[in-house]
């Protein structure tokens, strides 16, 4: 049986891009399978925006005991990001007074991301990982912390997730943010001082960032116009209850801090405008996975990373209608890549 594992690290000194220094850092992980002599069977897999460390429950029939990412025979650790809500620090930890950090908490980067995974892997151990895995925010995580560090990662695998995020992810990134912003609850992030929760407006947040994950072709084969009550539609209530998911477990400024981040994605920022230049110390035994309906990240955009990256990349295209979502829900055709991968 799979033994499974929740942790604390504590990190002393964390700074960031954006020049901000943490006395301390917590960063709350997962592992799950047993970690072998020579510490050789390690992977780390990064989660999604809105996730968090249990990867057996959101990608469950991809890792797991004898799944794609065999917790059998790996040593496989989740960890949650800076800026999330899932006991890494966040907006909601204490501050030096006391008090949640709020609007004090600093912007972050994909980049300051990876770069504290790599103080915990030397707090674990692992000098050399079998391979980094993420899908969306997840699979940029993954990209960095291969960059950081290539020596350290023989394979990386990115799926649904780009280079850099473009105009388009940008401005659905706005709206979201927006949408947060202007709940009168929000108090510009500091909701908590005061007893307030902006639910309205992380849950419209959630709506806009949802009909992104999903593909027009498939909300119309599932609603299409079928009313649910007089002048309440089918797929009204299909966003709601999403809304109303997300409200119930994740904060409204982690929210914003992490979609900040994502919108910010630009590998190339620090390293070289040409992105073939930029990618040249990556790992060079990569995966590179797309959505066919992705309306996100469509595959197109994720081909260009797909291209410029150096020595064996494979570029596989998953078939699905359901659109960005696709990384999560196409747990077979998801697997069968990856298993393919990792025996290779």
């Amino acid at each position: 049986m799979t033994t499974q594992s929740t942790s604390v690290e504590r990190i002393l000194g964390f700074g960031t891009d954006s020049g901000h220094t943490f006395g301390t850092v917590e960063i709350a992980y997962e592992t799950f399978g047993a970690l072998n002599a020579d510490r050789s069977n390690a992977i780390l897999i990064e989660h999604a925006l809105t996730g968090d460390t249990r990867v057996t429950e959101w990608w469950a029939g991809v890792v797991g005991p004898g799944e794609a990412v065999d917790t059998d025979k790996y040593f496989v650790v989740c960890a949650n990001s800076l800026g999330g809500c899932s006991g890494t620090t966040g907006p909601q930890s204490s501050y030096d007074d006391g008090l949640a950090y709020g609007s004090r908490f600093p912007r972050v980067s994909i980049r300051d991301m990876a770069r504290l995974e790599h103080n915990l892997a030397q707090i674990l151990g692992i000098d050399s990982w079998v391979a980094v895995i993420g899908g969306s925010m997840g699979g940029a995580r993954a990209l960095e912390f291969a960059l950081l560090d290539s020596r350290k990662v023989r394979k990386c695998a990115v799926i649904a997730a780009p280079a850099f995020c473009e105009a388009d992810q940008i401005a659905w990134a706005m709206m979201q943010e927006r949408a947060i912003e202007l709940d009168a609850d929000y108090y510009s992030g500091d909701y908590s001082a005061v007893g307030s929760f902006p639910s309205h407006g992380l849950g419209l947040a959630r709506q806009i960032a949802h009909l992104t994950y999903r593909n027009d072709a498939d909300l119309n084969e599932r609603f299409s116009r079928r009313l649910r009550s007089e002048d309440y539609y089918e797929v009204t209530s299909y966003l709601d209850h999403q809304a109303k998911k997300l409200t119930a477990r994740f904060d409204p400024h982690s929210y914003i801090v992490l979609t900040r981040a994502l919108r910010d994605h630009d590998v190339r920022r620090g390293r070289s405008s040409d992105l073939t230049v930029a990618l040249a110390d990556a790992c060079t035994d990569n995966l590179v996975v797309s959505v066919s309906s992705d309306r996100l990240f469509p595959p197109e955009q994720v081909g260009i990373l797909a291209e410029a990256l150096p020595g064996r990349v494979r570029h596989h295209i998953i078939d699905s209608p359901v659109g960005h979502d696709g990384f999560l829900t196409e747990t077979e055709k998801i697997s069968a890549v990856l298993a393919d991968f990792l025996a290779d």
